[in-house]
């Protein structure tokens, strides 16, 4: 059986599968341009949001901070802009985080702006699109929510907003 396994792995890897089987074996850039090592949550649920400052989605960074301070010992929230959808996150990682504390209060950990979907897709999200079972990222504020092992819980559509008990339930 063993063997039937690595066989499998050796086929998926030639097709270009994602050589990460862990989400905390990924890291990404914050939006100060520090290298942030996923496995630091360890232990920790953690909703993943790919944000935009222009959107008509943009109040959900009003309830993201407030899930951030009433669940932050359960959870890590962590925002990453990206520029994909109507072009609503043109600005730099400086004006992304001066928006967002100026208008939001915005204290949760933000990352710097990257490709949700598509050729330059982030290796984080290619591994939460994975494990959501190939979905694809279709506008801004998708939330994936990981339990403490590292494992994918669920994927929220931009409608579900952060405070709705479908997530809250979950912490």
């Amino acid at each position: 059986m063993k063997k039937v396994g690595l066989f499998i792995a050796a086929i998926a890897m030639s097709m270009g599968a994602s050589a990460q089987n862990s989400l905390y074996d990924l890291s990404f850039t914050d939006i100060e341009g520090n290298e942030t090592s996923l496995e630091q949550f360890k232990g920790k649920k953690i909703l993943f949001v790919n944000t935009a400052s222009e959107c008509g989605f943009t109040p959900q960074y009003e309830e993201l901070q407030a899930l951030h301070l009433k669940f932050g010992e359960k959870i890590t929230i962590i925002g990453f802009p990206c520029d994909q959808f109507g072009g609503q996150e043109p600005g730099s990682e400086e004006e992304i985080q001066s928006f967002c504390k100026k208008n939001y209060g915005v204290t949760f950990l933000m990352a710097s702006k990257i490709e949700v979907k598509g050729e330059g897709q982030h290796p984080v999200y290619q591994w939460l699109t994975e494990q959501a079972g190939d979905v694809t990222v279709r506008w801004n504020f998708e939330k994936f929510l990981v339990d403490e092992e590292g494992n994918l819980i669920e994927h929220f559509r931009s409608m579900t907003k952060p405070m709705d008990q479908k997530i809250t339930d979950l912490l």
